[in-house]
C-alpha cells in the first residue's frame, strides 16, 4: 500500500459496516486473542482492537481559546516575550477548535484532535479525524491529518500504572519519507500536499523577523515531517499544541523525524552510520537540557548518543522503516516502565537489518543524564536536578524559578500521533493497542 488516501473515501462506509459482525479468518482472531497477547511478567488490563465503532463522528468541535498552562503553551509568556504585540496579532488571526472523545472499554482511551479556523467562519478547516477502517480484512483505526495545522493523538484517559507495558501495531503510514526512492509521490512531497504555503506560523523557537510578516512568509515546514509512534509525556490532559510545547514535556519517545534535505541525524546500520532522516526510527530518552528543548539521549545498536555532545550528531537513529511492506507486514512499538527505568521496543522489517526486534533500556538515573521528569510521585525525587531560567526576550523578561522542583510529581501518559499544530501532515493506521500491568 503506497498510501492511505483510498481509505479516506471508504471510511464512512466502513464505520457502518462495523456495526455488523466481522467474519475474520480464524487464525487472525486467534493471533489477536491468543498467544500473541501473552507477555511474560505482565497482566493485560485493557485492549482496543477497533472491532467496535470509535464514535468520533458524533463528537462536537468546540472553539477553544489558546492555553496558558505554562510559558510554552499556545498563548504562553515565552512567545509574548519573544514576539510582543506582533505575536498577539498573529495568534488572534485564527481560531482553534478542539474535539475530544473517549472510546474503548470503560472509555480507557481518549482521542484529542485540534484544527484551525483561519478565516474565523465558525468551523475548523480541513480537520483531522479518527475513524474505523478495515485493512486486509482486519479492523484498524485511521488517523488522518490533511492539514499540518491540525493535530491528532490517542492517549489514555487516566494516568498509566506505576509499572506498565503499552504496545500497538502500525499497519499503515504516510507521514513523510520517501516511497520507492522518491520523495514526491501521489501529489505530495515528504507527505505534504504540494500546492500552497505551509509554515510554522505563529510559533517560532526563538526571536525571528517572521513575527511581523504575513503567513506565507514564515518558515516553511515541508522539508520536515514525522510521527510519534509512541511517547510518554509528563503533563495531564495531553492534547495537540505548538511544537515548542511538546519539546519541553517528553520523558521518552519512539518517533520519526523525516528531512528531505540537509539531514543532520545518522542511522546506525551494519555497514556503518549513514547520514539520513528518511523513514528512520528514533529511540529517545530525554534528559534536562535548555529552557525550550530537553536533551535527546538516543539509543541504537551502535551505542548511546548524547544530544549535548557537540562533536557527535544530535541523534543516531535505531532503524529505518520500509513503509512499502505495509500493510502486508506490521510494525510493533512498545514502551515499558519498571521499578527503575524505561525500555523502548521496536519490532518489524527494517532496511539493512531485515526482520528484527530492538529493545533499549535506560535507568531513571544513569550516567549523569536523568530521564526528564521521571518521577510519578513526590517520593521518587529529591529535587537534585531542578534549575531556574531567565530569558531576556526582545519584548519582555521571562523567569522560570523551577524546572523540576522538589516535591513535584509527573504521572505518565502515552501519546500516539501528531501533537503539533504547526508541523506534520499525513495518515497512519494502527491496530491492537494493549496496556499491561506488572504481575
Amino acid at each position: 500500500m503506497e498510501n492511505l488516501a483510498p481509505l479516506l473515501v471508504a471510511a464512512t462506509l466502513i464505520v457502518s459496516a462495523f456495526a455488523l459482525s466481522l467474519n475474520l479468518p480464524a487464525k487472525d482472531a486467534l493471533a489477536r486473542n491468543g498467544q500473541e497477547r501473552e507477555r511474560t511478567g505482565w497482566r493485560l488490563i485493557f485492549e482496543e482492537n477497533f472491532e467496535r465503532p470509535i464514535g468520533g463522528e458524533a463528537a462536537p468541535w468546540i472553539r477553544t481559546p489558546p492555553g496558558r498552562a505554562d510559558p510554552f503553551d499556545d498563548d504562553g509568556d515565552y512567545f509574548h516575550a519573544t514576539g510582543g504585540a506582533d505575536f498577539t496579532r498573529q495568534l488572534d488571526s485564527f481560531d482553534t477548535y478542539r474535539q475530544t472523545f473517549r472510546f474503548g472499554k470503560d472509555g480507557w482511551l481518549t482521542a484529542e484532535l485540534s484544527a484551525r479556523d483561519p478565516e474565523k467562519v465558525g468551523k475548523p478547516k480541513n480537520p483531522p479525524s479518527l475513524t474505523n477502517v478495515a485493512i486486509n480484512g482486519e479492523p484498524a483505526a485511521l488517523l488522518s491529518e490533511p492539514d499540518h495545522h491540525g493535530g491528532i493523538i490517542i492517549r489514555p484517559t487516566h494516568p498509566l500504572p506505576t509499572q506498565y507495558r503499552i504496545e500497538y501495531s502500525l499497519v499503515g503510514l504516510d507521514f513523510g519519507g520517501s516511497r520507492n526512492g522518491q520523495w514526491a509521490y501521489s501529489g505530495r512531497v515528504n507527505g505534504y500536499a504540494e500546492n500552497g504555503a505551509k509554515t510554522r506560523h505563529p510559533w517560532a523557537f526563538g526571536p525571528s523577523n517572521e513575527i511581523a510578516k504575513p503567513y506565507a512568509d514564515w518558515f516553511g515546514v515541508k522539508n520536515t515531517n514525522g510521527f510519534y509512534f509512541l511517547a510518554i509525556v509528563d503533563y495531564p490532559d495531553p492534547f495537540p499544541r505548538n511544537n515548542v510545547f511538546i519539546h519541553t514535556h517528553r520523558k521518552v519517545a519512539i518517533d520519526a523525524y523525516t528531512m528531505a534535505e540537509k539531514p543532520s541525524f545518522q542511522l546506525c546500520a551494519p555497514s556503518g552510520n549513514h547520514v539520513t532522516q528518511d523513514n528512520t526510527v528514533n529511540a529517545l530518552f530525554f534528559s534536562p537540557g535548555g529552557m525550550v528543548e530537553s536533551e535527546p539521549v538516543s539509543a541504537s545498536e551502535c551505542g548511546t548518543t548524547y544530544g549535548d555532545a557537540r562533536a557527535a550528531p544530535p541523534v543516531v537513529s535505531a532503524a529505518q522503516l520500509t513503509p512499502e511492506v505495509l500493510p502486508g507486514e506490521r510494525y510493533r512499538f512498545a514502551i515499558e516502565r519498571d521499578r527503575t527505568g524505561y525500555t523502548l521496543e521496536i519490532q518489524g522489517n527494517f532496511r539493512f537489518s531485515g526482520k528484527a526486534t530492538y529493545r533499549f533500556r535506560r535507568a531513571f538515573l544513569q550516567d549523569g543524564h536523568p530521564i526528564w521528569h521521571y518521577n510519578q510521585t513526590r517520593e521518587e525525587y529529591d529535587g537534585a536536578y531542578d534549575r531556574s531560567f531567565t530569558y531576556k526576550g526582545p519584548f519582555g523578561l521571562l523567569e522560570i524559578p523551577h524546572s523540576w522542583p522538589k516535591d513535584s510529581a509527573y504521572p505518565d501518559f502515552f501519546i500516539i500521533g501528531d501533537p503539533h499544530t504547526n508541523y506534520y501532515e499525513g495518515t497512519a493506521a494502527i491496530a491492537d493497542i494493549r496496556l499491561y500491568e506488572r504481575d
